[in-house]
């Protein structure tokens, strides 16, 4: 097998600053985006100026659970339960074999499906810097080990049995989560919306309700409700060395809009599933290093601490890219001017 001539390339810019503000990211940062829809950048970078003139975006971590899924198959549902109620039982012991597998992992909880006579075990992890999939994998299989000496009857099918859910559309990312868990939000008076976005909050709250709350119902959506999260996460992934295949749980959020006292725009959008991490594969590239370090997430700080301003960041530039195609969209013509007038210019 040949290596190819050349190398990919992937334009990459910075957008903001952005203005974050809330206990894990307090302050202005600049992101990197690399990808190859140019209006990207000038359309993350209005909603940048956004939440500089509004106060800034304030993102709350919500929770943090890297998952894999165990998959054995019993002799019969009955038998499949009592292993379930055995585990629920013997928590203790199935924490010290978690804990055992990693330094910086830390174990969060199970929880189980039962198919006919397989069972489900979807192992959770807390995983310090790490986006932590092998870390959780490493867990697994140690655990896999040890059920299977502590359960004979258990037969062994897979380390993962698609329970996680590991780059596939799926519920149960929507409702536990995978990787960091955040919501970004941000008020922006009427006047604001008028001068920065040329639309007004009510219609904002208007398309996200009949775009991507009802357009995304009747296409059969899965605990999804936005207008591009995906086109935001590639980009911060592609530039911070995340594993790009994780945009696929990762999109799947929910964009929330409201009208509120003094007829300010009330816009958050809740992500379940940002998966990245500031060590482990992809980190050591030169530019990864240096667009880790631009934003604040190389410093000595206590274990998960930077992954999760990481994350912060991450939320906030997914806000500023939804709040601007939004009402972009409230104007017909404005978004197709854009694309011919950016990608032309790209093309020549």
């Amino acid at each position: 097998m040949t290596e190819p001539r050349s190398q990919a390339e992937i334009p990459m810019k910075l957008i903001g600053p952005i203005k974050l503000t809330g206990p894990v990211v307090d302050g202005e940062v600049r992101v990197p985006l690399a990808t190859l829809e140019r209006p990207l950048w000038p359309s993350t970078n209005r909603g940048a100026k956004v939440s500089r003139a509004c106060g800034g975006i304030r993102v709350t971590i919500l929770d943090e659970r890297m998952a894999r899924s165990l998959l054995f198959e019993a002799a019969d549902a009955g038998e499949a339960l009592r292993v379930r109620e055995s585990l629920d039982r013997r928590r203790d012991e199935v924490t010290a074999v978690v804990q055992a597998s990693t330094r910086f992992g830390k174990f969060r909880d199970m929880h189980y499906q039962i198919l006919g006579r397989m069972l489900f075990i979807r192992l959770e992890m807390q995983t310090g810097d790490a986006a932590g999939h092998n870390m959780v994998t490493l867990a697994a299989d140690r655990l896999a080990t040890w059920l299977s000496r502590e359960y004979p009857a258990l037969a062994y099918v897979s380390i993962s049995g698609n329970y996680c859910t590991d780059k596939k559309v799926s519920a149960v990312n929507g409702i536990l989560g995978r990787g960091r868990s955040a919501v970004a939000e941000l008020t922006i008076p009427a006047d604001g919306c008028a001068a920065l976005l040329k639309t007004t909050p009510a219609r904002v709250v208007d398309l996200n309700i009949k775009k991507n709350l009802i357009g995304t119902m009747l296409a059969g959506g899965v605990r999804t409700a936005n207008a591009h999260y995906a086109n935001i996460l590639l980009g911060f992934y592609l530039a911070t060395g995340q594993d790009a295949a994780n945009i696929v749980e990762g999109s799947q959020g929910i964009t929330f809009a409201e009208v509120r006292d003094g007829g300010a725009l009330g816009f958050s959008v809740t992500l379940p599933s940002i998966i990245v991490g500031t060590v482990g594969s992809g980190k050591g590239l030169p530019y990864v290093r240096e667009n880790l370090e631009l934003l604040g997430c190389s410093a000595e700080r206590p274990a998960g601490e930077n992954a999760r301003r990481l994350a912060a960041i991450c939320a906030a530039t997914v806000l500023c890219g939804e709040l601007s195609l939004l009402a972009a969209q409230t104007n017909p013509g404005e978004l197709m001017r854009a694309h011919e007038t950016l990608e032309r210019r790209g093309n020549d």
